[in-house]
C-alpha cells in the first residue's frame, strides 16, 4: 500500500524534500527531518543544525513521546577562569532592538541533530542518508533565499554575521554586499557537511571529523565546548503532558521546556472557564506570562518547578500562581495516522561557523531571556529554557493532527490561540491559522501590554482591561507561523502554513 503525506514547512523548497522522503519509502517522521534539514540549510541567519530541537511524535497504536534535543551548558573538564570569555555584545534592530551576546563563548552544546537521529532510529521507515539529500542539494546546487531569511540578514549581517570571516562570506553577496530576497545561495563546506552526516550518522556531529572540528574551534576562541561536552550529549526520550482539550487529546512538550508548560497552562484556564473571549484570552495570557517572567524564568530547577507549576494550576486554577526569535517548525502526518512535529531553533545565532564546515552556531548562551540567572552559570550539562511546545493530537473519532510554531515566546500564545480555536470551538484549522492574534508582552519590573493584529474586538478588550495596546499590520511576523499538518477520520490528508511566515505546505 502506497503512503501518502501531508507537510507544513517553512518553505517549497522543505515541503518537496518532505513529499521526496514519503516517496522513497519513508513516513511521517522521515518527511518531517527531511523537511527541517532543508530548513536548516535554506533559512541561513533563522535556524541551523548546530542548535536545539524538540521531536513530538505519535504512532498510531502507541503513546506519544517528545524527543529532547535541546541545548545544554557546556564547560565540562574547564578551569573557573575559562568561563565568562569569548564574547560579543551586540545591540540589533531586530524586534524593536534587542542586546545579546555572541561569539564563541555564546554557543551552547547542540543538541538538534542529535535527537533527529533518535527520532528516526525510532520511528523513521526510510534511509536516513535519503533524508538528508535534499539538504546537501539544496546547498550544493543552490537555493533562492527566501524573505524572512533576508529580512533578518539585512538587520544583522554588519555585526552579529560581519565578525566571523567564513560567516561573512557565507551570507553576503561576491562584492560583499547585503543579501536580498531571491538571490541564489551556495554553499558547498555545508554540502559536504550534511554529506558526511548522511553517511556516519548524527554522531558525527559529536565524535566524528565535525565534532573535533567544534571542539578544536571553540578551544581556540574562548567557548566552553569540550570533547567531554561532545561526547557526553544525549537526547532525552520525555513522556509529553497530555490535556483534554474538548474532544482532542493533546500531548505537548514537557518540563523542563517552558513552553509546553506554559501553553498548557493556557489551555487549561480558556477550558475552566469556558470563554473564548479576547478578554479572557489577554487576561490568561497576561496572568500565565507576568508569573513566567517574575518566577519561572528565574527557576534553578526548570523541570522541578515546571511540574509543581502544573499541579498548582490543576488545583486553584491560575488564581493559585504566585506571581526565540530564531526558530523553524514542521509538522507531517501520513496516511498511517502517524504525526511528527519538529520545533527547532539556534536563537540569534553567535555568528561563528566552525571553520570549513558551512555550519553556524547557535547563541543559546547569549540570549538574556534563556539565561536570566546569568551567563555562564549554570552547572555544565543543565538543559537551557526552551518557548518550543511541538504538538500532537488526536481526536475521539480518530482525527489526526500534528502542529507548532517559530516565534520565541509569541510560540505559546499563537498555539494557545490556533488550538483554542480549532479544538474547541471546531473551526477549521486553516481559517483558525488565519484569524487574528493578539500576544501579551510582560517584561519583569514593567507593565504588560498587548501587542495585537487589527482588529476592534481585540482592540476593545485591550480598553476594557486598561492595558497598553500596540497595533501590528495584519499577519504580522511577529505573532510566529504556526504550521498544521492533519489527518482525518476518514483518511484526508490537509496541511495549513500561516500566511505571517513563508509558510508552504504539500499533500501527497
Amino acid at each position: 500500500m502506497t503512503r501518502h503525506v501531508a507537510v507544513a514547512a517553512t518553505g517549497p523548497v522543505a515541503v518537496d524534500a518532505g513529499l521526496t522522503a514519503v516517496r522513497a519509502g519513508g513516513n511521517a517522521v522521515d518527511a518531517a527531518i527531511a523537511a527541517m534539514c532543508v530548513a536548516m540549510t535554506t533559512e541561513p541567519g533563522v535556524v541551523s543544525p548546530m542548535g536545539g530541537a524538540f521531536v513530538t511524535i505519535w504512532a498510531p497504536g502507541q503513546q506519544p513521546v517528545t524527543i529532547d534535543g535541546n541545548v545544554e551548558m557546556p564547560g565540562r573538564g574547564l578551569p573557573t577562569e575559562r568561563f565568562g570569555q569569548g564574547l560579543l555584545e551586540l545591540d540589533l534592530d531586530y524586534g524593536g532592538g534587542i542586546t545579546v551576546f555572541a561569539g564563541y563563548g555564546s554557543v551552547a552544546l547542540p543538541g538538534a541533530l542529535s535527537a533527529l537521529g533518535v527520532a528516526h532510529e525510532r520511528f523513521g521507515a526510510g534511509a536516513w542518508a535519503q533524508a538528508l539529500t535534499p539538504a546537501e542539494n539544496a546547498a550544493r546546487h543552490g537555493f533562492r533565499l527566501g524573505a524572512a531569511a533576508a529580512s533578518y540578514l539585512a538587520l544583522t549581517t554588519d555585526n552579529l554575521f560581519g565578525w566571523d570571516r567564513e560567516t561573512r562570506a557565507a551570507l553576503t553577496r561576491a562584492d560583499g554586499g547585503h543579501l536580498e530576497a531571491g538571490d541564489l545561495l551556495i554553499d558547498t563546506a555545508l554540502a559536504d557537511s550534511w554529506a558526511r552526516i548522511a553517511q556516519h550518522g548524527a554522531g558525527e556531529a559529536y565524535t566524528g571529523e565535525i565534532g573535533r572540528a567544534l571542539a578544536a574551534a571553540s578551544h581556540a576562541n574562548g567557548g566552553l565546548i569540550t570533547t567531554a561536552d561532545l561526547a557526553a550529549y544525549e537526547p532525552i526520550v520525555r513522556t509529553p503532558l497530555r490535556l483534554e482539550l474538548g474532544s482532542w487529546d493533546i500531548a505537548t512538550n514537557p518540563p523542563p521546556s517552558v513552553g509546553g508548560p506554559m501553553l498548557s497552562v493556557m489551555l487549561s484556564e480558556l477550558v475552566r472557564r469556558d470563554s473564548m473571549s479576547w478578554p479572557d484570552v489577554i487576561e490568561v495570557q497576561r496572568r500565565v506570562l507576568t508569573y513566567r517572567s517574575e518566577v519561572h524564568d528565574y527557576s534553578a530547577d526548570l523541570e522541578e518547578d515546571g511540574y509543581r507549576l502544573l499541579e498548582d494550576v490543576r488545583a486553584a486554577g491560575i488564581a493559585g500562581m504566585t506571581t526565540s526569535s530564531s526558530t523553524a517548525h514542521v509538522s507531517a502526518v501520513d496516511s498511517d495516522g502517524l504525526a511528527c512535529a519538529i520545533t527547532a531553533s539556534a536563537g540569534y545565532s553567535s555568528g561563528a561557523t566552525i571553520p570549513g564546515t558551512g555550519l553556524v552556531l547557535n547563541n543559546c548562551l547569549g540570549e538574556p531571556e534563556l539565561n536570566r540567572l546569568g551567563l555562564h552559570v549554570l552547572p555544565p550539562g543543565t538543559r537551557l529554557a526552551s518557548n518550543m511546545a511541538p504538538s500532537v493530537g488526536r481526536h475521539r473519532s480518530g482525527d489526526v493532527l500534528a502542529i507548532g510554531s517559530p516565534g520565541a515566546d509569541r510560540i505559546t500564545t499563537a498555539l494557545m490561540q490556533v488550538l483554542a480555536r480549532h479544538c474547541l470551538l471546531g473551526m477549521p484549522l486553516g481559517e483558525a491559522i488565519n484569524a487574528p492574534r493578539a500576544h501579551v508582552r510582560v517584561v519583569h519590573g514593567q507593565s504588560a501590554r498587548v501587542e495585537h493584529e487589527p482588529d476592534p474586538d481585540i482592540a476593545a478588550a485591550v480598553a476594557e482591561l486598561g492595558l497598553a495596546g500596540v497595533e501590528h499590520a495584519k499577519h504580522a511576523m511577529f505573532f510566529g507561523g504556526v504550521g498544521g499538518a492533519s489527518r482525518s477520520a476518514t483518511g484526508v490528508l490537509y496541511a495549513a502554513g500561516d500566511p505571517r511566515r513563508e509558510a508552504a505546505t504539500g499533500v501527497a
